[in-house]
Parts: C-alpha cells; sequence; structure tokens
C-alpha cells in the first residue's frame, strides 16, 4: 500500500526550501504527502530582504479538525519550520488529533543556524522546540538546533567527536530514539552528520567533501530525503547515507550550474538517484 505523509512546515513563493522541497522529494520517493502550512513567505529570510510574511497560526486546528474527519492514516508526521511558538503547541495538538502509534514522528526542529536564531524567531523558541521534539520518534537538528535545544554551548569550530556525541544522547535523552545532526565539521575539508541510535547506543559519523558556499535549505533538502528514504523501507543508516549523498549531489549540481545560491540547492536533478535507490533496495 502506498505510503503516506503529512508535512507540516512553511511555504516561501520563491527559493528551495520547506514545503517547496519536502513536498517534490517525498512525492518523487512514492509518498502521498498531505500538506498544512505554517506560515507563506514571498522568499525565504536568508540572503533575501524585503519578503513578506504571513503568519497561518489561526488556519492550524480548522485545518486539523477538518482532516480529522477524514479517517487517514499517516504513515509519517513531518514538521518543520513553525512561524512561532505558540505554533508548537498546536502541532502537539495535531499529532494528537492526526497520529496513531504506527506514525513515524519526524521533526525537523527548524529555528536556527550557524550559532543564531532565524531573524523571525523570538528567545521563546528552543524550550518549546525542545517540548515538540520529546515527542518525536526521529529529530534531525543541525548543529546549532542541538547546542540550543540542550542549552549547551554552540561551537562552530575546534570541537571534536565526544562534543557531538554528548549532544546526541542529551537529545535522546528527551525523547526521541533516533538522533540525526546535520553539519558537523571536524576539518575545513569535510562535512557530515552523526545519527544516534537510543535503543543500542549506536553512533555513527558521516562525511563528504566541503564544498565553497552557504546553500540555503539543505537542512530540509536532506531531512525530506532521509525521511523519504525511510519510508522507501531503508534502514536508518542506509537512509541516511542516501540522503547525505543526494543533498551533496545537489549541492554540487548547483555549483555546476552557476545559479545564485540564495535560490537554493537543485535538488530537482537529484531525484532520479532517490527513486533508483528505493527501486533496487
Amino acid at each position: 500500500m502506498q505510503k503516506r505523509a503529512l508535512a507540516v512546515h512553511d511555504i516561501s513563493c520563491v527559493g528551495r526550501c520547506s514545503l517547496t522541497v519536502a513536498l517534490p522529494i517525498l512525492s518523487a520517493a512514492g509518498v502521498d504527502t498531505s500538506v498544512i502550512p505554517t506560515a507563506l513567505l514571498s522568499t525565504h529570510t536568508g540572503d533575501f530582504t524585503g519578503y513578506t510574511h504571513l503568519d497561518l497560526t489561526d488556519q492550524l486546528l480548522p485545518i486539523t479538525d477538518h482532516i480529522a474527519t477524514l479517517g487517514l492514516h499517516f504513515d509519517a508526521f513531518y514538521s518543520g519550520y513553525l512561524a512561532n511558538g505558540a505554533q508548537v503547541d498546536l502541532v502537539l495538538k495535531m499529532v494528537d488529533r492526526l497520529c496513531d502509534p504506527q506514525t513515524l514522528i519526524f521533526v525537523d526542529p527548524a529555528f536556527a543556524d550557524h550559532g543564531k536564531l532565524y531573524s523571525l524567531m523570538d528567545e521563546s523558541m528552543p524550550k518549546m522546540m525542545r517540548a515538540l521534539c520529546a515527542r518525536a520518534n526521529t529529530i534531525v537538528p543541525n548543529l546549532t538546533e542541538a547546542a540550543f535545544l540542550l542549552g549547551a554551548p554552540y561551537r562552530a569550530s575546534g570541537y571534536d567527536e565526544s562534543y557531538i556525541h554528548t549532544l546526541a544522547e542529551g537529545l535522546a535523552a528527551n525523547g526521541p530514539e533516533n538522533v540525526v545532526i546535520t553539519d558537523v565539521s571536524f576539518t575545513d575539508a569535510q562535512t557530515g552528520i552523526a545519527v544516534y541510535h537510543r535503543a543500542d547506543g549506536s553512533f555513527n559519523l558521516l562525511f563528504r567533501p566541503k564544498l565553497p558556499g552557504v546553500f540555503h535549505g539543505t537542512g530540509d533538502v536532506f531531512a525530506s530525503f532521509l525521511l523519504s528514504a525511510v519510508l522507501g523501507g531503508l534502514p536508518l543508516m542506509s537512509a541516511a547515507e542516501l540522503a547525505l549523498s543526494c543533498t551533496h549531489e545537489s549541492i554540487r549540481y548547483t555549483l555546476e550550474g552557476g545559479e545564485p545560491l540564495r535560490y537554493g540547492v537543485q535538488f530537482e536533478r537529484t531525484l532520479p538517484t532517490l527513486i533508483n535507490a528505493l527501486a533496487k533496495k
């Protein structure tokens, strides 16, 4: 039977991120993907100015109430960028209303990067988001979010494996079974991810060569590839390996194409890699 996911993210009209990334990647993987938008922006908030922002907080529960009448089973509930701390409480109510014990709760706590909160976030967001992560099966924070969720010092560089391991263990102790931390880098030549599984305490690091530039939306791209691979039947480590490869390939295509980086990475050209990998599993 075809898998079904519900993606709760914002929509940026221009710039590859959030729903404009999650929906096509999950759909390419054969996942029937429903959406609940948390906000509508003319562009994403990185490297653009003058963008519009429509907060959709007042629409979240009415949409949820209607969807709840349809009797749908969702194999995955995928939350990302939330417009404000109050939306976290509403998303927790969505989980209660729309998910069952078989639903994978997959949280990308998208509120910070490069050591600081996103421009529209307030200081309450890390504490609020921690409550949502506690309900998740799998969370996918970047390094900044991982530190902020724990109230731990953020280190842009000069850290070692034990620092990342401590962050992953601390996040898993809050509730999630799986923690995947992105933007992990021990040298200037490589960047990658850490994957922690609470049940057996396994901790693994995966790296790819670091490519020059700041690439907006890659957290959304990676998380969407990861969830697609998991729903496609791959074990977590294999799914993480595939997602990292697809994200790296998307960045490489973008650099080769010469498009301004603020428009996001060319994940569209990498979708055949995802589709072929899932077909061979």
